[in-house]
């Protein structure tokens, strides 16, 4: 392998550490937003913010990804989201949240809860 593909390798590295840091720094603020909907008996998900964050996504994008890539990577960040937020509600059923977002049908199931 050449220098270059592995200073290439190691570029992509450092900015998967990067992501995976912000991810979790936004999953830490979506559970706080949880926390405070639950508390003032709100519902967890709001389609109409979900959708304001797949659109806002797709108008920053500038590329090269593609908008419905860019749709799908934002689609699967508030699954997680959602995901995170009803295991961190119910600690008990945390496994049975895993197991529905490994389910044919998770992905339409996931969409019709909470965010």
């Amino acid at each position: 392998m050449t220098m270059i593909v592995e200073h290439l390798r190691e570029q992509i590295d450092a900015i998967d550490a990067q992501l995976l840091d912000l991810l979790n720094r936004r999953a830490e603020v979506a559970l706080e937003v949880g926390r405070h909907k639950r508390e003032s008996g709100l519902d967890l998900r709001d389609v109409r913010r979900e959708a304001q964050i797949l659109s806002r996504a797709r108008d920053l994008n500038a590329g090269p990804l593609d908008p419905a890539a860019v749709e799908r990577l934002f689609r699967a960040i508030l699954d997680e989201s959602r995901r995170a937020q009803l295991n961190h509600a119910n600690p008990h059923s945390a496994g049975l949240a895993h197991a529905r977002s490994r389910s044919p049908e998770s992905s339409y199931s996931r969409r019709r809860q909470c965010v």
